[in-house]
């Protein structure tokens, strides 16, 4: 079973330099992303604020918000990268993430070696990067280039080895930034495959994306994030409409 649940949620960023910037007289009101104040006399930027919410299994989630509104700082705490200054946060299962799938990629090493260091900065041991070894490689589609430094990678060749390594197992809660897109035609067909199954199998999904289409085609449920706070959580047919419209107006707004 895998569930995320939040009471009264918040996280505090201190910026410790403060003092000597116009910041601290001039910006103490909404910022890009949460609050700008003071605690106990230190200048803290408030990213989340007072989160209430529960996500249980079977669930689709999106998170929507305009670019600063939360919705990173959000899947970081999920993955647990940050932890709650404030509220409590439960969240039981095991968690995968398709987020900077390039991340702790060296280029002077192999793309062999390369897979035991993604791997173990996803959390998997080694033997269980030796159990699926050959799966992997054979899943990249590198041949021998399996064997070289990736800096002899083209761009591609290097999504191809960290979308491998990052979907070899299904995680009960899957984290996601956008939709993927790997590679060349020919990888972009199985690769689609492959992603497909394991949002299928994971128990819950978080999708972060500025995408109307994706969301209502994938996630049964939205929340929609303003300035580090929940504005609405609900159906994806009630708030995507109300969303959309209301970016479409400041759009607008900013073009005149």
């Amino acid at each position: 079973m895998a569930i995320i649940k939040f009471e009264n949620v918040g996280i505090d960023f201190p910026i410790f330099d403060a003092a000597s910037r116009s910041i601290k007289k001039n910006f103490m009101s909404f910022a890009t992303g949460g609050k700008v104040g003071e605690n106990n006399g230190k200048v803290v930027v408030s990213a989340l604020n007072n989160l209430n919410f529960e996500i249980q299994d079977g669930e689709r989630v999106g998170l929507i918000g305009h670019n600063g509104a939360g919705k990173t700082t959000l899947l970081r705490m999920f993955s647990r990268v940050y932890h709650p200054t404030s509220g409590k946060a439960i969240i039981e299962g095991d968690i995968g993430s398709l987020i900077s799938i390039s991340l702790g990629i060296n280029p002077e090493f192999t793309g062999r070696e390369n897979i035991y260091i993604r791997g173990a900065l996803l959390g998997l041991r080694r033997k269980e990067i030796d159990s699926k070894i050959d799966e992997i490689i054979d899943f990249t589609d590198l041949g021998d280039f399996i064997d070289m430094p990736v800096r002899t990678y083209s761009s591609g060749m290097q999504m191809r080895l960290g979308f491998s390594v990052s979907t070899i197992f299904t995680p009960e809660i899957l984290l996601m930034d956008e939709w993927l897109s790997v590679g060349d035609e020919g990888f972009k067909e199985k690769a689609e495959t492959r992603l497909s199954n394991i949002i299928n199998a994971t128990k819950i999904l978080i999708l972060a994306s500025h995408s109307r289409d994706l969301m209502a085609k994938v996630c049964t449920r939205i929340i929609w994030l303003e300035h580090g706070t929940v504005k609405m959580d609900g159906k994806p047919e009630d708030i995507l409409p109300l969303y959309f419209k209301t970016n479409i107006k400041k759009a607008d707004m900013l073009a005149e």
